[in-house]
């Protein structure tokens, strides 16, 4: 009831609808487009993502920068080893990303009609964005929780297992299925944050640059100053959800390495923060900060491309602008 009233006042003057109705051919591009940025910009970072879990998880690890941890894992197991985990890695981020892109333009929908207008829509627009991006990651982890599970056991432990296959099949036949989501609480705790930062920093750093220029600046925009709009953005964004996530992240590794007391998942977090403190908590958040940006600048742009290449329907805008973008 709620839901339809939102709608029907989610109409202007003349009926024309708040949002875009979307079909479902336009959520299965959203879906093809989230997949494919996530899959190829995760799969492609993997060597640096073994090393940020290695100085987390690993104590002759600790404390190394990236290129000295990066040499010594090569030194002991060869250029294989940086390539620990990509099956889970590739295959778990296709998921995701297809349930967290298409998620977040479903969710953005719904919150504007919930709105009721245009006017309140961009008055609220940071929660639209917050929430989005919070319901959008929920369900995507859901599909990710037992395949980051998978990675990070390779990755801590490269031979646990030969592959995702494998890896997967043991820790559910050893462990029991229910230990493929152990780790469901702090991959939330996790995620929803970098969800948030990625989503939420973005669109309010593209509306902020683009209300530095005049109307005409933006109808002339040429396709390399729409480029470097869409990277500077996706960049600063990366570098918030690096930090929003980065001491949930710390913990999950932990957790799905086997560390900490016997008992609930909130106690095991809380002793394992406070075993780390604040230093451990943010170990390896250097390195991450730097993946993290290429992930994020490089899915913005991927999906942008690829919604394009499909011929996609644009997502919802409810940026404010300011005098100078109206003059």
């Amino acid at each position: 009831m709620a839901t339809q009233k939102a709608k029907e006042l989610a109409k202007d003057a003349v009926g024309s609808p708040l949002t875009p109705n979307f079909s479902a051919k336009d959520y299965s591009i959203f879906f093809a487009a989230g997949a494919l940025c996530c899959t190829l910009s995760h799969g492609g970072m993997t060597p640096i993502d073994v090393v940020k879990t290695r100085i987390q998880i690993d104590p002759a690890l600790k404390g190394n920068s990236l290129l000295t941890a990066g040499r010594k894992i090569v030194a002991a197991e060869g250029t294989k080893g940086l390539l620990t985990g990509f099956g889970p890695t590739a295959v778990g981020y296709f998921f995701q990303g297809g349930a967290k892109f298409a998620g977040y333009e479903a969710s953005k929908k719904y919150l504007v009609e919930l709105s009721g207008s245009r006017e309140n829509a961009i008055k609220n627009r940071t929660a639209i964005y917050l929430g989005g991006a919070a319901i959008a990651e929920f369900f995507a982890d859901i599909l990710l929780t037992p395949l980051e599970a998978t990675r990070i056991r390779l990755v801590s432990n490269p031979k646990y297992a030969s592959g995702l296959v494998s890896g997967l099949t043991k820790i559910a036949s050893t462990e029991g299925f229910a230990s493929l989501y152990a780790g469901f609480i702090p991959i939330l705790a996790k995620q929803v944050p970098y969800a948030i930062g990625q989503f939420t920093v973005n669109e309010r750093c593209t509306e902020f640059i683009y209300n530095q220029m005049t109307p005409e600046q933006k109808a002339n925009l040429s396709p390399t100053a729409s480029f470097t709009i869409t990277l500077s953005s996706g960049i600063v964004a990366g570098f918030a959800a690096a930090v929003l996530s980065h001491p949930a992240d710390t913990l999950l590794s932990q957790i799905n390495k086997g560390h900490g007391p016997k008992g609930s998942m909130l106690y095991r977090l809380y002793a394992l923060g406070v075993e780390a403190g604040p230093r451990g908590l943010f170990a390896g958040l250097g390195p991450r900060m730097i993946m993290t940006a290429g992930l994020v600048s490089s899915q913005f742009l991927m999906y942008g491309a690829i919604k394009r290449a499909l011929g996609a329907r644009p997502g919802i805008e409810i940026h404010k602008e300011d005098g100078k973008s109206k003059a």
